[in-house]
């Protein structure tokens, strides 16, 4: 004779049940509600940004170029946003201090600044330790320029072309010097690219910018030197220094017969001082993409065209996300020179 078993399950157990799978069916709409409300809460701000001024950090001194590209821009910006944009000079500790500014600022869209090589790509290789983290605490917005260097030599060195003053070089030993605008600067590392790439000798003599520097070769105390074509344009017209070589891939519009470091028998050399938007990490995408299309907007305009091609910059623009892709192939290329030469700086 079989037993019958009871599967009834008790009354209480069911009621406690009952609330349990009530209370995470409410829990789960509360949470489902906060992040609708935080989605509908960063929509609304990208919609009313901006409302008040939007200040946008310069890590250079007034008249630099990264100033000039900025003020450029001021009043395009300004009558597309309704908001009055603030240029704020902070130089300084290679483009440090302006930059860690920008990092440690509300992700709200009303703080800015114009990053270049150095504080985003040469930085956390060359510094023991940095206050920010490009990679982590600044987001990438646009593109706005770059610029290639021109190899100048003295006037009168026997070499007129980049395959004739390699060749002299490597005939030179240890006797031959190349100066650069400054320790850890794209003068010095493009010029570091080079010599790895073409295999020739060379001492390394920094000085506080390009004067200095541009005069030590015209007087012929260093052989060479790679900086921006405007600031050795005084001393080639004077007949006082010669342009042999641009490290860019595309010939200068105002040289077309300077020859590429590339066309010398060095494909894919590429080696471009760049600088570019940047916002604190965290501010909403609703407000990077505005900025991305206003600032494209504004480097559209014929009149800011005309200007930086005066001043020698090839206009950036594209997307934030093909920005960043750039930005981390050139922190992979320059921080593999970097750590080969040992550039550090306390």
């Amino acid at each position: 004779m079989m037993m019958a078993i009871n599967f009834a399950i008790p009354k209480e157990h069911i009621l406690k049940s009952f609330t349990t799978r009530r209370s995470l069916l409410q829990t789960t709409v509360a949470t489902a509600g906060l992040c609708l409300m935080s989605v509908m809460s960063l929509s609304a701000v990208a919609q009313t940004w901006p409302t008040k001024p939007v200040k946008v950090v310069v890590p250079a001194p007034a008249g630099s170029s990264l100033d000039v590209i900025v003020r450029g821009m001021s009043e395009t910006l300004g009558k597309r946003w309704g908001q009055t944009l603030v240029v704020e000079n902070k130089p300084g500790a290679g483009g440090t201090i302006g930059m860690d500014y920008v990092a440690k600022a509300p992700a709200d869209g009303y703080t800015l600044g114009i990053g270049f090589n150095g504080p985003i790509a040469f930085g956390p290789f060359m510094f023991k330790k940095m206050p920010y983290d490009p990679a982590k605490d600044l987001l990438p917005i646009v593109l706005t320029s770059s610029q290639p260097n021109v190899m100048a030599v003295p006037a009168a060195h026997p070499a007129n072309n980049l395959r004739e003053f390699i060749a002299w070089s490597k005939t030179q030993g240890d006797k031959v010097s190349y100066a650069s605008v400054g320790l850890g600067s794209s003068s010095h590392l493009s010029m570091e690219l080079l010599k790895a790439s073409a295999g020739f000798e060379a001492t390394h003599v920094p000085f506080n910018g390009s004067p200095p520097a541009a005069l030590s070769v015209a007087q012929n105390e260093t052989q060479a030197l790679l900086a921006v074509e405007p600031a050795l344009l005084s001393l080639v017209q004077g007949g006082r220094l010669k342009l042999i070589a641009v490290t860019s891939q595309q010939r200068l519009p105002t040289r077309p017969d300077l020859q590429t470091v590339a066309e010398s028998g060095f494909p894919g050399f590429d080696a471009l001082a760049w600088n570019g938007i940047f916002a604190p990490t965290g501010t909403p995408v609703d407000i990077v993409n505005r900025l991305n299309a206003d600032i494209n907007a504004a480097m559209a305009e014929p009149a800011f065209r005309q200007n930086m091609i005066k001043q020698g910059l090839i206009i950036g623009g594209g997307s934030a996300a093909s920005f960043k892709t750039f930005i981390d192939s050139e922190t992979r290329k320059w921080g593999t020179i970097i750590n080969k030469v040992g550039i550090k700086i306390d």
